[in-house]
């Protein structure tokens, strides 16, 4: 009964992965960005205009950079490409977003936040703005901003509305009206509100640029146009030709050396890969060549773990083990060496995903994604499949003994 169940789950698991793979294979790759060198996107160069009076400094483009990279950030467009250019100039590459336009114009707003009484003086401006964050008000579904002062800001800020309870405080971004709130009482606690007609992806994209503070120049566009992959349509279709034609050798050698064991490592390695590709999907990450490397060389690193465990299996079966027992002993023992050598890489991986950028960054989360999901299928489904096939046939001539 024992082998006639698990000859059914085994033939269940095998159908569940065919459909899986049928269905949502392509649905999983077509939710996949693709990076800069793979897909192309576009790219924009932002001049820093000159006010009168004000010199733009090295020091001025480089704070401006930063300040781009955070907005970049919190806006979650992916795989872009910044870096200043001469003087006065930020390059700006895009990838992977569906209205990347719209992105630049938004990552390019001088975000100056300025709050003025019905005279027009400036009472409170953003340098004093500690936090701000987006929501929908529950009584009119309608978005809004929150805005959260400093102590410094709080202070200013219950100045003002005490100065003018029952008059309009005006909100102005960038010298534009935005709302002019009447105050009913002074305000103390160091939080306000902007409230417009805004939908729910214009009050995120306000406070994001609100969050990450204002500009110190303002910029032009002086280049807009759409770019090429860096990587030819040839040299793409070569890569994936070499990755396939690798993995069907690695297939191949799995079951030509290792017999019963390949097959299981061959089914978890099917696993693995749509347990990767679909993490990376629901992710929206990007994938570059570099995060191609890094999916080969997780791949490679799924196939080690299971090398080190039929190892350790067949050490077992040698010593006159039955084979359910040398599959526990061999998990058992193979754990630790498969733990270290996991998490060495893993640590590298962060370091290289904390300090990297662009593509560095991009192989560095592939990779990380790859090793977390290696450990989880070589050491829970691995060794279930194992135990199923161990109750099927225990004939050892089959483990490679």
């Amino acid at each position: 009964m024992q082998k006639n169940t698990s000859i059914s789950i085994v033939a269940a698991i095998i159908v569940a992965l065919g459909l899986l793979v049928y269905f949502i294979n392509q649905p999983i790759l077509n939710n996949i960005n693709l990076g800069l060198d793979l897909r192309g996107g576009l790219r924009v160069v932002l001049e820093a205009q000159e006010k009168q009076g004000e010199k733009i400094t090295p020091d001025t483009v480089q704070k401006a950079v930063g300040i781009l990279r955070n907005r970049v950030d919190n806006l979650g467009v992916k795989e872009t490409t910044l870096y200043p250019q001469g003087d006065k100039r930020v390059v700006i590459e895009i990838a992977g977003e569906k209205d990347p336009e719209k992105a630049v114009d938004v990552l390019k707003n001088t975000a100056q936040l300025e709050f003025w009484d019905e005279s027009g003086q400036v009472l409170l401006t953003g340098k004093n703005l500690k936090n701000a964050e987006a929501r929908m008000r529950q009584d009119t579904q309608m978005a809004e901003v929150l805005l959260e002062f400093d102590k410094e800001g709080a202070q200013l800020f219950a100045e003002a509305t005490a100065a003018n309870v029952g008059k309009p405080l005006v909100i102005v971004l960038d010298k534009e009206i935005v709302s002019a709130p009447t105050v009913r009482q002074p305000i103390t606690d160091g939080n306000a509100v902007i409230e417009g007609n805004f939908t729910s992806k214009e009050a995120q994209d306000l406070a994001v640029l609100l969050r990450s503070g204002a500009l110190p120049v303002t910029f032009n566009v002086m280049e807009k146009r759409s770019i090429g992959p860096t990587l030819g349509a040839d040299s793409l279709e070569k890569s994936v030709k070499a990755g396939l034609i690798g993995l069907i050798a690695v297939l191949i050698f799995m079951i030509g050396y290792y017999r019963l064991p390949g097959v299981v490592a061959d089914i978890s390695l099917i696993v693995y890969a749509l347990l990767v590709l679909g993490t990376m999907s629901l992710l929206g990450a990007v994938l570059t060549l570099p995060g191609i490397a890094g999916f080969a060389l997780s791949v490679g690193m799924a196939v080690d773990a299971n090398v080190i465990i039929y190892e350790r299996i067949k050490e077992e079966l040698r010593l006159g083990k039955t084979l359910h027992s040398a599959i526990d002993s061999g998990f058992k023992r193979a754990f630790w060496t498969i733990f270290d050598a996991n998490i060495t890489t893993l640590i590298t991986a962060g370091v290289l995903m904390y300090f990297g950028t662009g593509p560095i960054k991009g192989f560095a989360v592939t990779l990380s994604i790859g090793i977390i999901a290696s450990m989880l299928v070589a050491l829970t489904f691995t060794r279930y499949m194992l135990v199923l096939f161990g109750n099927i046939t225990k004939n050892q001539k089959l483990y490679g003994v």
